[in-house]
């Protein structure tokens, strides 16, 4: 470049003309050259696939039918269709306000007392693994946070084979997250699309023919995204036989509570797994049960066999953390704890998640019930069966395709709803367009 040649800019005046005009050529091929390759650093990123829930919300924005409905959002609604701040949030944000607090950075962990009541809630207060000190217990962005340093943990520590098996269908950013850090991906059986239902024994044979000392991933309660959940006595058969396979069980949380409406039932396999000896890793998030979508309030744990133990696994997990993000967000967490802290809060927070369980419950049944109104002669009794947000109504990709184009009912391809979309005031609109679509 011409600012680079300094000596020849000074003896301008003895360069003859045809060398002057070479130097400024040459210059000019330089800028270009520059320019050129300053605007094609990314010219090697391939345009990426959309995200098929986003897809879902964007095509329901601009359909202008004032009979729509979006049944793709993985968010609660109210029986307006609005979302919904739970009364105990309010009032835990009140008190919190009024403490005039600080927003100074919270610890690695994250919030210490957080993490006391999020483990608390999910073992239950007196199981003896906290009382041991076993538990090694994070603060994470929420579900996915937890779950993005569990495979970060396994990637780099787990002793096993670098591979997660997930059930099949699973929630789609499983997938992602594990495959991030490098692990492989395998399935075992889980949905059978014939019964909508849970293939039991499906399962148990693949679960059989896992290397012994792999990874297993289970949906604690409410599976996305089909809705369907193994019973106690299957969830028992399932723990014996992980347990005889000596497989490494992670458990993923989101929606304790908001399931069925009972904390205590909707953590029955964690629990049961803890009773049964197992050593299990454990994702929980507070976006469902508590609404706090937004404040990517979550936790992450490991329960370990002693004390040094827990202490050397917390060190580095640690150590994953700084680099991650370095510390978790301030005011969810708060929220959290002065919910779980408060017995006036806690009782008042019981009985939201049970309001918002018990619509979703009651909006399955509504279904149902105008489904078989409309004279459709399927059989729709996996719509009450299936528990939790989601359910997978068994439509084809042709049937869901119709049911958008000439109802403006959105939802994902594979057939998925999500219940809480669903409002008293249109729900027969809902039934009559599934009927019409599937008869």
């Amino acid at each position: 470049m011409l600012s680079a040649r300094p000596a020849q800019l000074v003896n301008m005046a003895s360069v003859s003309t045809a060398r002057l005009i070479s130097l400024l050529k040459t210059n000019q091929a330089c800028v270009q050259h520059v320019s050129s390759r300053a605007s094609s650093w990314w010219s090697g990123v391939e345009m990426g696939p959309p995200d098929a829930i986003l897809g879902v919300t964007e095509a329901f924005k601009r359909d202008t039918s004032a009979k729509k409905m979006n049944l793709g959002v993985g968010a609660y609604r109210d029986d307006n269709g609005k979302p919904f701040v739970l009364p105990s949030v309010r009032k835990a944000e009140e008190i919190i306000v009024s403490q005039k607090l600080d927003k100074e950075y919270l610890p690695i962990s994250g919030n210490a007392d957080f993490c006391k009541k999020a483990i608390g809630l999910a073992l239950g207060d007196n199981n003896p693994v906290l009382a041991d000190g076993l538990n090694v217990t994070v603060q994470g962005i929420s579900g996915t946070g937890a779950l993005r340093i569990g495979s970060a943990f396994l990637s780099k520590h787990f002793a096993g084979p670098k591979v997660a098996w997930l059930p099949a269908p699973t929630w789609g950013n499983h997938v992602p997250i594990f495959k991030h850090v490098n692990m492989d991906v395998q399935q075992y059986r889980y949905y059978d699309p014939k019964t909508c239902g849970f293939d039991f024994n499906g399962a148990l044979e693949d679960i059989a023919k896992i290397p012994e000392g792999s990874l297993i991933v289970l949906h604690a309660c409410a599976h996305n995204p089909t809705g369907v959940d193994p019973k106690k006595d299957q969830w028992d058969e399932m723990s014996s036989l992980i347990k005889k396979k000596k497989l490494l069980p992670f458990f993923d949380m989101a929606y304790q509570g908001f399931a069925s409406g009972d904390v205590a039932r909707d953590a029955y396999a964690v629990r049961k797994f803890l009773d049964d000896g197992h050593r299990i890793l454990l994702s929980q998030s507070f976006s469902k049960n508590m609404g706090l979508y937004g404040e990517r309030a979550g936790a992450f744990s490991i329960i370990c066999s002693d004390k040094d133990e827990a202490a050397r696994v917390m060190s580095q997990v640690k150590i994953l953390i700084r680099p991650l993000y370095s510390n978790p967000p301030l005011h969810g967490s708060r929220i959290v704890a002065t919910i779980l802290g408060s017995p006036d809060l806690h009782s008042m927070w019981l009985k939201d998640v049970k309001g918002m369980a018990d619509r979703i419950i009651s909006m399955r049944s509504k279904l149902k019930a105008n489904l078989e109104k409309e004279g459709s002669v399927r059989n729709w009794s996996h719509i009450t069966e299936q528990i939790g947000m989601f359910c997978f109504t068994g439509m084809t990709p042709d049937q869901v395709e119709k049911l958008t184009k000439e109802y403006s009912v959105y939802l994902t391809k594979d057939g998925r709803i999500s219940v809480a979309g669903i409002a008293s005031t249109n729900v027969e609109y809902l039934a009559h367009a599934m009927h019409q679509v599937t008869k």
